[in-house]
């Protein structure tokens, strides 16, 4: 007893105290990490009890050599830092830096001496002692603080760290509002809000707001040496929290950078927190650190607590053992050694996917064109800096409501004074009044006001004018408007990216029960590297919103998806066609078109030689239709005077006059827009503007489509004969001959060829990419797959310019290769490209094959239609399917794409896989009739091939078995995505009938109701929409090229033409001589660079500088470029 009374010095145990609120103190984290420490054989621990901590005088607490203590709600900081004073302990987390760490201020200011990148930002204070520091001036789309503008979408924060009423406002071009952050409740942590304004009382840090692709990074230090990083899903994107099958919010551990791993370094010594939690925003290639939260452990990670607690351990015996005579040194250890996975067997592996997709269903596009010379336009022109490039264009509701200001005026000087000095036409001001006025509200992505400046005036063009022509300068004042995305363009959207996951392989675990879980799961583990690109009209980005939302299984309102997931690609011209700047090629084009269709006789041979070259059959099949053009204008004429008159006397009818349309149009509104399109369709020579009849094919498709229940009669004759005229101009705007579709193409997506084919080189990530860390990866059974998605949407021009240059450009011998005459067929019979058509670009590596070898990388190229039209689909074109087996792999197993197989993760869970489809060789090729969207072939032996497939999902509307109905939710529309032909199918897409017939009862959704359309053959729709008409299922072009001959086709294409090269080329310098081309709403750009190759080693730097990135993670590195450009879009 007496030895034990006097302890000899080696024996003497280091006493941890742990000072703290018992909600932390006794915290999982706390525990595991205490136990572990415990294990030290030096190391006792003491917690210091609440009430103690609370109620006791310093003196009367525990003794220890060693304190971990830090603040949380009702803790007494004071208090610590006296007992700190009086006992002398070895701090973890230093005391007084606490204090800083409570004030936002403080924080960044302490950030910013330590050079450490933050996102720019301004701080508010509302001090009556210091009015300087409060000048806050809110604009519509804008805030200035003390001199600083921040353009929407910017972050509010309260400079208070304990106050978590984070708020984002969001800009009226994506939709306006804002989204209000919050602690965790239940699985919500924030929420979208209508309201636009900034608060008015309290103080707030203001600050850009970083696109970061809808994930956080959260970092947490032990010492400046360890940090852990793991990635949550952003709580401003939907403001669901992911949770797992415990209740836990999902995370993932990520890896950090060489510079990210500096960062953590600096943070922790700057704030003298051992134990650090901190964010981090990884935007354009920086990471910026936005909030530090002190003391905080990761959760739920055996790693961390075993990691946490011998750092610490480790750090409180370095520095006490020297002072209590304990022999100790620190344990060596080997480095982690990462895993890199490979891919075994002949499975080729999914690299990259990148599709180009037209918008979904709109309203009707209109615009009105007036000559303004009023002194108040030039104001406003001048006001808004028109004169600097003599073009200006309105779109924000503060513009749009002064035009409409100077609309009120002139129209009540006109009542007054009806002989006054008023050029400007009343009827076209009553309109323009009428347009703005509409909906009672502005907001940026329904209408928007052109003025382009008229040195002399308007030209006497169109016999529309007066003859009186005033001389001296005026401006032209276009007003446009409609052109919105409808609710079935949303659906259309969200249900094709739904559809989308089902290209993605694999899927296990959480995702399992529903399909495309492979796309979410490689998503959620950041081996998926998405992109999503869009023009800058509304109704494109909401659609790739609306898509975006469906693609990765996100809820809640667009604008937020928008604002965070959707690049806006108006970088000279990648997804932006500027119509006022059409190529001469066009100009002329459009002249001879305007000519052959001004002919008052039947087409002659000679005709249907100057209109359709290619002969295209679905041209010749139009061309015979309509006969003589001018006599069917007629026709179309005399029907549009009969809807017209029909309308108006639903008008007079009091039963029917306050009818609600489709998306809240008005009777009125619909004789407006058709009363217009009658008065333009025929000028006053009385010969018909052929440039309206897109006009006229786009308004009776949507009241086919959307307002059938009027019953308007003669509306089914009106929209074939229009649409015979349209599939006729339509697609000759871009061409009639081989050589002006080539040329136009090029003029139109140049940038996006380049694009594409630098997508199609990078496929090698670096260390700069949000990848799933190896040693954390249980569960994945290869965390080195990379998925690079890029998504484009864009509008009508861009897609049909960009098939004219697969078709036209001479990318494969249509004589030598079966597949590609077989799919130039299907191409030609494709009468028009619909909402949603998609060209998509699949590629695909085989580890097998040498790393220089042509086969290693293996491209494929499909596509869909998009939507399926109003009349029946008995003249629907049929393709090859959706990946059938090529030509010299037929009698061999397909491959088997790339299905990753994960059945050692969750064996219960595993996907059956079918065993491919047996055909023989010379099996005629025969499909049914598609009916609905929703096909999946069965497996069929070969005596049944001949036949075609035996087994389809709603094979007729009026025989549906109670086992179809219930499975026509969401795994028969995956099916939709894909074509299946009786032609041997790969499975790149999860063999989707098993999912069904597994997963319907997860599922049980209404059953596919047909479209409320004028068609006998029963267009289904999307589920729950009855007038949402599905997609075409795509369809495989080619599904056997390699990545040198795609590469060579782009590189050979891009370089045709050398006008058009070089226009592009001062494009692109000059788009990156201005580093603002930035994703969707960030004013300010960084740069990045990045290296490597995937194609050839290079032999000098690939990358001679750095460039400016458009993107948000600077995503892998590049390959070298076509010769002579030493710049690149980044990704």
């Amino acid at each position: 007893m007496e030895l034990e009374d006097k302890p000899s010095p080696p024996e003497r145990q280091i006493v941890v105290g742990i000072c703290a609120m018992t909600k932390k103190s006794k915290s999982k984290p706390m525990t595991q990490i205490l136990e572990r420490l415990c294990r030290f054989d030096y190391i006792e621990v003491v917690v210091f009890p609440e009430e103690v901590i609370l109620e006791e005088p310093v003196e009367k607490w525990p003794l220890c050599d060693c304190l971990i203590s830090f603040h949380s709600k009702g803790f007494p900081l004071d208090k610590a830092v006296e007992y700190a004073k009086l006992r002398n302990p070895l701090l973890i987390n230093d005391l007084n830096m606490q204090y800083f760490i409570q004030d936002r201020r403080e924080v960044y200011r302490i950030l910013q001496e330590e050079g450490i990148e933050l996102p720019r930002y301004a701080v508010l204070n509302r001090d009556p002692d210091h009015p300087e520091e409060c000048n806050l001036v809110e604009a519509e789309d804008h805030v200035e603080v003390n001199g600083e503008v921040f353009h929407k979408p910017f972050v509010e924060k309260p400079v208070c760290a304990e106050d978590h009423n984070v708020y984002i406002y969001y800009p009226t071009s994506a939709g306006g509002g804002s989204q209000r952050l919050f602690r965790k409740i239940g699985s919500r942590s924030s929420v979208y809000s209508p309201e636009s304004t900034v608060r008015k009382t309290g103080s707030y840090i203001y600050e850009e707001f970083m696109p970061t692709d809808g994930t956080d990074v959260k970092v947490y230090t032990v010492g400046p040496d360890y940090a852990h990083a793991e990635a949550r899903k952003s709580p401003a994107l939907d403001g669901k929290v992911e949770r797992d099958s415990e209740g836990k919010e999902i995370r993932y551990p990520v890896m950090l950078t060489s510079m990210e791993k500096l960062v953590a370094r600096k943070v922790c010594m700057a704030f003298k927190q051992t134990v650090c939690g901190f964010d981090l925003l990884r935007a354009n290639g920086h990471s910026f650190v936005c909030d530090v939260n002190g003391f905080s452990f990761v959760k739920n990670s055996m790693k961390y607590y075993d990691d946490c607690a011998k750092v610490l351990g480790n750090m409180v015996m370095r520095e006490l053992a020297p002072h209590f005579h304990i022999p100790w040194s620190i344990p060596m250890e080997a480095e982690d050694i990462p895993i890199v996975p490979t891919t075994s067997g002949s499975m080729m592996e999914l690299r990259c996917v990148i599709a180009i997709i037209r918008h979904g269903d709109r309203t009707p596009k209109q615009k009105m064109k007036m000559e303004v010379r009023h002194p108040r336009f030039f104001e406003l022109f001048e006001k808004y800096g028109g004169y600097k490039s003599g073009k200006l264009k309105l779109k924000k509701p503060k513009q749009l409501q002064e035009v409409l200001d100077i609309a009120r005026l002139l129209l009540l000087e006109l009542l007054q004074h009806n002989d006054c000095e008023i050029e400007e036409k009343k009827s076209k001001l009553e309109q323009l009044k009428a347009v703005l006025e509409m909906y009672g509200h502005f907001s940026g992505i329904n209408r928007k006001v052109q003025l382009t400046y008229l040195r002399n005036g308007q030209p006497k063009a169109s016999s529309e004018e007066e003859d009186s022509k005033k001389d001296g300068p005026s401006l032209l004042l276009v007003l446009k408007w409609g052109g919105e995305l409808t609710p079935a363009g949303r659906v259309q959207a969200e249900e094709l990216g739904r559809a989308f996951r089902c290209m993605y392989p694999g899927g296990q675990g959480d995702y399992a029960g529903f399909p495309g879980c492979g796309l979410l799961r490689l998503h959620s583990t950041y081996r998926h590297d998405l992109k999503i690109y869009a023009s800058d009209e509304g109704r494109v980005q909401m659609t790739a919103a609306a898509f975006a939302k469906g693609l990765l299984a996100l809820e809640g309102e667009l604008t937020p998806i928008l604002v965070q997931m959707v690049k806006s690609a108006n970088m000279n011209g990648l997804l932006d066609s500027d119509s006022d700047s059409l190529t001469d090629c066009q100009q002329k084009v459009k002249a001879r078109l305007h000519e052959i269709m001004q002919k008052e006789e039947d087409f002659t041979e000679e005709d249907f030689q100057k209109l359709a070259p290619t002969c295209s059959p679905s041209l010749v099949n139009s061309m015979e239709m309509i006969e003589n053009p001018v006599r069917t204008c007629d026709k179309v004429y005399a029907l549009i005077q009969s809807l017209t008159s029909q309308i108006r006397r639903r008008l007079e009818d009091p039963k029917s006059a306050d009818l609600q349309l489709y998306h809240s149009e008005t009777l009125e509104l619909m004789l407006q827009r058709w009363s217009k399109l009658e008065r333009d369709f025929r000028m006053k020579s009385g010969r018909y503007d052929i440039s309206k009849i897109p006009d006229i094919y786009d308004c009776i498709k949507y009241d086919s489509q959307h307002n059938a229940s009027l019953g308007l009669h003669h509306t089914l004759e009106l929209f074939r004969l229009s649409r015979a005229l349209a599939d006729i101009v339509i697609p000759q705007e871009y061409g009639v001959s081989q050589e002006e579709k080539l040329d136009i193409a090029q003029a139109y997506c140049l940038p996006l060829m380049k694009k594409i084919q630098l997508d199609l080189q990078r496929t090698h990530e670096d260390e700069a990419v949000n990848k799933l860390h190896p040693l954390y990866s249980r569960g994945v059974m290869s965390p080195g797959r990379h998925v690079r998605t890029r998504l484009y949407f864009t509008s009508e021009s861009h897609v049909h310019s960009l098939l004219n240059v697969f078709r036209y450009g001479g990318l494969l011998d249509e004589a030598t290769d079966w597949q590609w005459r077989q799919a130039m067929d299907y191409l030609s019979a494709v009468s028009e490209l619909n909402y949603m058509t998609q060209i998509v670009i699949m590629l695909y590596e085989d580890n097998d094959k040498e790393p220089t070898s042509e086969e290693r990388f293996h491209v494929e190229l499909h596509f869909s239609p998009g939507v399926k039209g109003c009349e029946d689909e008995e003249n629907a074109p049929l393709g090859s399917g959706f990946r059938p087996a090529s030509s010299e792999n037929q009698d061999k197993k397909p491959n088997q794409g790339s299905l990753e197989d994960l059945s050692q993760d969750q064996p219960d869970q595993a996907l059956p896989v079918s065993e491919p489809i047996s055909i023989h060789r010379r099996s005629p090729m025969v499909r049914s009739r598609k009916t609905g969207s929703m096909e999946v072939l069965s497996e069929t032996s070969p005596t049944q091939t001949s036949r075609g497939p035996t087994h389809r999902l709603l094979h007729s509307c009026s025989r549906q078995s109670p086992e179809c109905k219930a499975a026509s939710g969401l795994g028969s529309l995956c099916s939709g995505l894909f074509s299946a032909s009786a032609f041997g199918v790969s499975y790149s897409a999860p063999n989707l009938r098993d999912y069904v017939r597994t997963h319907h009862l997860h599922h049980r959704k209404p059953p596919l109701s047909p479209g409320s359309l004028p068609s006998q053959g029963g267009v289904f729709g999307f589920e729950g929409c009855s007038m949402v008409p599905s997609i075409y299922p795509l369809e495989t072009l080619h599904n056997s090229l390699s990545l040198k001959q795609v590469d060579q086709f782009l590189h050979k294409v891009c370089e045709s033409s050398s006008e058009a090269h070089a226009k592009t080329m001062r494009a692109l310098s000059s788009l990156f001589d201005s580093q603002s081309q930035s994703s969707l709403y960030c004013p300010q750009e960084a740069l990045s660079s990045s290296s490597s190759s995937s194609l050839q080693p290079p032999s000098q730097p690939l990358w001679h500088g750095s460039f400016p990135s458009s993107t948000v993670s600077s995503a892998g590195p590049s390959s070298p470029l076509t010769e002579g450009m030493n710049f690149s879009f980044s990704e």
